[in-house]
């Protein structure tokens, strides 16, 4: 049986606040038995995609014009639960693979409109095995993107270009 964790965004959305930070701080209190109702304004399509990979599956319900209710349950055996076994069996970290193991792969973000950047990457690290390196180019540092990565076992760097874009090469541990 599930208990309910209900959070709404509504007033933060219609005030032009973005509740992402406020989203990721209850979904990181969440236990186990529990589930998060999220009602919003609009259909959050970024965040299914961020909430999937944490391995949480949802189901969107329009209850108005601008009211949807929004439910996430984590899975018994999605993505996340699955990497979180790989782990357990693999004590391998970046720094201790051979240079020819590694694979690199390379997303630019530049001149997309948020929450795209984060959208792309996170579908994109959903495709990525331990060792590999994921590099995205975007038009600032991400930093609600940064905020995530410890939870879905993903090193990272940062390279302030000249430009004042940044690469971030992550790498899945």
């Amino acid at each position: 049986m599930f208990n309910k964790v209900i959070l709404d965004v509504r007033e933060d959305l219609s005030n032009k606040r973005d509740p992402f930070k406020k989203i990721m701080g209850t979904v990181k209190t969440l236990k186990k038995e529990e589930k998060l109702i999220l009602h919003s304004t609009i259909k959050p399509t970024p965040l299914l995609t961020i909430m999937k990979a944490k391995g949480y599956e949802n189901e969107v319900e329009k209850i108005d014009t601008n009211h949807y209710n929004t439910t996430f349950t984590k899975k018994e055996n999605g993505f996340f639960s699955l990497f979180q076994k790989k782990k357990e069996r693999r004590d391998v970290t970046p720094s201790l693979l051979k240079e020819e193991e590694l694979t690199s792969y390379f997303l630019d973000n530049r001149g997309l409109q948020p929450p795209q950047p984060m959208v792309r990457t996170m579908k994109r690290l959903e495709l990525l095995q331990p060792g590999e390196t994921l590099i995205i180019h975007n038009d600032r540092v991400p930093v609600f993107l940064l905020e995530e990565l410890k939870d879905l076992h993903i090193s990272y760097e940062i390279e302030e270009q000249e430009d004042n874009t940044a690469k971030v090469h992550l790498t899945k541990y």
